[in-house]
């Protein structure tokens, strides 16, 4: 089996809506609690919308209370690249996926300690969700395992 090219789609890109722009190519911030996935408690995965590298699952997802998806660990931390961020005023952790180099969101270290403490505070803007009975379909298959219950405790 070869491995899918993950790369920044130009095509992709230019589908953006104006929000999926604002946030992946500028780095901006969607609204809290009024973006696609903050509420979201289906199973399956979240891969990029512009390079479609898969970056978190529904496993590894909880309610933060911010009011954006919250992750504990990305499914893959070779996918995720670190930046320092200092706008604002403050200094920040900027999250963004290696392939796409799409904006994804923050990373704090106020998450549940009982999964390392981690918090990957994601724009739903900069997601696309791939359901668990749609990974085949969508190309996804090879990350089915990850749902097993073995896998999942």
């Amino acid at each position: 089996m070869s491995t899918p090219d993950y790369r920044k789609d130009p095509d992709k890109v230019a589908k953006l809506t104006p929000e999926q722009y604002d946030v992946t190519q500028k780095a901006a911030t969607e609204p809290a609690f009024r973006n696609e996935y903050w509420d979201n408690h289906d199973t399956g995965l979240y891969v990029d919308i512009v390079s479609g590298e898969p970056l978190f699952t529904s496993i590894n997802k909880f309610d933060s209370r911010t009011g954006w998806p919250s992750f504990t660990v990305p499914i893959d931390r070779s996918n995720i690249v670190l930046n320092e961020d200092r706008s604002y005023g403050i200094v920040r952790t900027e999250v963004r996926s290696k392939h796409g180099d799409s904006h994804l969101g923050h990373l704090f270290n106020d998450g549940p300690a009982a999964d390392g403490g981690w918090r990957y505070c994601i724009n739903s803007a900069a997601l696309r969700f791939v359901p668990l009975d749609q990974l085949e379909a969508a190309g996804y298959g090879q990350f089915r395992i990850l749902f097993t219950t073995e896998a999942a405790s």
